[in-house]
């Protein structure tokens, strides 16, 4: 492999990505909790939102590359396998169990030095709820009804202090989400939930910073510093030396992308070497816009040319594409965003509105109604129902 930077344009940029992000294949995970847990581990993570126009989008997520998806085979991994847990990567995400050494220095770090709004609770309080909790089982905040209310501090906050406590406890590893009833969370001890005797041990700084390399390389195919780090920004200085040396050994090469030369990006020398997968022609994946394809924004802007707008909390008047709207993918080409809603009650998915950024033809929309309607299924499937 030369020592030279390789140049590659951004259409071969663009097809390294989607074949590492799995999305040139059918089915590449197969069916059932196994393959939510071999996409996570081969993802890294999937992120968790609240937002419910459509199906949420972890659920979203794992659907568009595990086409038989239930929702019914996530609360399996995580609650009868423990495959995956609850944690947070650059959002709270589903995370695989074999990577928890790797998230333990952040418990860690909150369990000594917490931050001003956990170093005020009371630990009397706080280590009472551990031992009900271990007592009584698994408890949600739903379950905590015994206690004086008090103003919320923000939007989002709970009238109910336990809510603090049972997030201190789920950031510094002493709980963990045992299962889910839609979004109502119900927290364990993390080691009664794993049947762990000794926990992981945690990753050293160095490790962790090769663990963050290793999964962009699995999930990415080319890399940059930044979508290296993203969401872990203070570690690009311990990410970087390995990359360095990866080039000297010749395991990865420096990549420059046509358009995005300004970005040093990073392949394996092998990935550049293989040809992956063949884009299917007129292949169709409405996308969430939390996933691993879109979250980051520039990176999404500098190899796809796309600039997604993500405008749920952005006023009715400013919206250009919609409160929540979805890149459509055909081939290795994001042709549109398609504002959803789904009409629960009705029994129908609404498009509140379709933004073409490419010119509009006859075969490439009925390629994306036909997806639409698959995506319509998915979304009124009954396990997908609320109770």
């Amino acid at each position: 492999m030369p020592s030279t930077p390789v140049e590659i344009s951004a259409s071969r940029a663009r097809h390294l990505w989607l074949a590492a992000q799995r999305l040139l294949e059918p089915a590449p995970f197969g069916a059932g909790p196994e393959a939510v847990a071999r996409a996570t581990q081969h993802l890294g993570y999937v992120q968790i939102d609240t937002i419910n126009v459509i199906e949420r989008s972890h659920h979203h997520i794992l659907q568009t590359r595990i086409p038989d998806y239930s929702r019914a085979d996530l609360a399996a991994a995580q609650s009868v396998d423990k495959s995956v847990f609850e944690y947070w990567a650059h959002a709270l995400a589903y995370i695989p169990t074999a990577d928890y050494r790797y998230f333990a220095p952040d418990m860690r770090q909150m369990r000594d030095n917490p931050p001003a709004n956990y170093a005020a609770i009371n630990r009397r309080d706080y280590n009472a709820l551990l031992r009900r909790i271990g007592e009584e089982g698994a408890l949600s905040i739903r379950d905590i009804d015994d206690e004086v209310l008090v103003e919320k501090e923000h939007l989002w906050a709970s009238r109910k202090p336990s809510k603090r406590l049972l997030n201190f406890g789920f950031y510094n590893g002493d709980l963990t989400i045992s299962r889910r009833d839609g979004m109502l969370k119900a927290y364990e001890l993390t080691d009664r939930h794993f049947g762990w005797e000794r926990r992981p041990r945690p990753a050293t700084p160095g490790q962790v910073a090769d663990y963050l390399l290793n999964r962009a390389l699995r999930s990415q195919g080319v890399v940059s510093l930044d979508s290296i780090c993203y969401g872990n920004l203070g570690l690009k200085a311990q990410v970087l030396p390995l990359i360095e040396k990866a080039v000297r050994a010749r395991r990865l090469a420096q990549v420059i992308i046509t358009g995005a030369e300004k970005v040093p990006h990073w392949a394996e020398a092998a990935v550049l070497e293989s040809a992956p997968p063949p884009v299917p022609a007129g292949q169709v994946h409405i996308l969430s816009p939390f996933d691993p394809l879109v979250i980051q924004r520039k990176r999404l802007e500098a190899i796809f040319g796309y600039v997604h707008r993500f405008e749920a909390y952005v006023p009715a008047a400013k919206r250009v594409l919609g409160y929540f709207a979805l890149p459509v993918l055909v081939g290795d080409e994001i042709v549109a965003a398609l504002d959803l809603k789904t009409d629960r009650q009705a029994g129908r998915l609404l498009v509140q509105r379709w933004t073409w950024m490419v010119p509009e033809g006859p075969d490439l929309k009925a390629a994306i109604e036909e997806a639409l309607g698959r995506f319509q299924r998915f979304q009124l499937a009954p396990s997908l129902l609320p109770a």
